[in-house]
């Protein structure tokens, strides 16, 4: 097998699978093209897909591959678009996890690994998925503790989180929070917390994704009144829309993977997911 690494500076199988060398340029109208200089009979593409020119190049990388005379093709997709726009929500939306997913499905894949994906209508969805779970985060994260929380931060996380600490042998208590938000502009008003006192413990709230950051500064904020230690996020997908700023304010640090960008800083370490994940054959 060799690797298509269609994302400049994310190679995660490097050291794993021989590179398939190629090219990309847009032409004058605008349109994404590929040129490949070397096939092999199975490839592994990876990509990060954050706008529509690298959902398009996926596309093309396939086609090209295809024509090479490639039989068997594979997509580490780490970050799965719209996997949050998982309903219609109003008259008038799209399903857009279905659109992207019907798109992917065209592709024919063999296999499409996916990273702690958002929501699970995307795995009904999408043809030959195979889920990587956060343990693998979660676990070198808190290899170094003994005594510390998982925090679950909202009622959406908190399905995840059992199996979480199942597979990192944790057997405390775990923090359930959950939040009420104002129905007339989505806006959080109320973040409640099971526990009075926690201890003055590390606390680590666990999630798959940190857009602008509200939920995880809102519920630091809860656990600091409530005598906890440091407050640690680890996040499978670190967008930070908002930047640092406010996250810093109420987080002792972030740790996340490069599924998205490479988001290291003084505030966020981000773990390469080629030291995390091992695919399955």
């Amino acid at each position: 097998m060799k690797t298509l690494n269609l994302t400049s500076g994310f190679t995660p199988f490097q050291n794993i699978y021989e590179e398939i060398e190629g090219q990309s340029f847009l032409f004058s109208g605008g349109e994404v093209h590929i040129k490949l200089k070397d096939n092999a009979s199975e490839v592994l593409i990876t990509s990060r897909l954050n706008n529509s020119d690298d959902i398009m190049k996926l596309l093309l990388a396939v086609d090209a591959l295809r024509r090479s005379g490639t039989k068997n093709i594979s997509a580490f997709i780490p970050y799965l678009p719209y996997a949050r726009q998982d309903r219609v929500m109003v008259g008038g939306e799209p399903l857009s996890i279905k659109v992207m997913c019907n798109i992917l499905n065209t592709c024919n894949f063999d296999k499409v690994y996916i990273f702690d994906v958002h929501s699970e209508v995307s795995l009904a969805l999408l043809n030959n998925v195979e889920l990587i779970t956060n343990d693998s985060l979660v676990k070198q994260v808190v290899a170094n503790h003994t005594d510390y929380l998982l925090i679950s931060p909202d009622a959406g996380a908190l399905k995840k989180i059992y199996k979480v600490a199942q597979a990192v042998g944790y057997t405390d208590d775990i923090v359930l929070c959950n939040k009420v938000r104002d129905v007339s502009n989505g806006k959080i008003k109320q973040i409640t917390v099971d526990q009075d006192d926690l201890g003055g413990k590390h606390c680590f709230i666990i999630d798959d994704i940190c857009d602008g950051g509200a939920t995880f500064i809102g519920v630091a904020k809860e656990l600091k009144q409530r005598n906890a230690g440091k407050v640690s996020l680890i996040v499978s997908h670190g967008i930070f829309s908002h930047g640092e700023t406010g996250l810093a304010e109420c987080l002792d640090h972030i740790y996340t993977t490069d599924s998205i960008k490479d988001s290291s800083s003084d505030l966020i370490t981000c773990l390469p997911l080629g030291e995390l994940v091992t695919l399955s054959k």
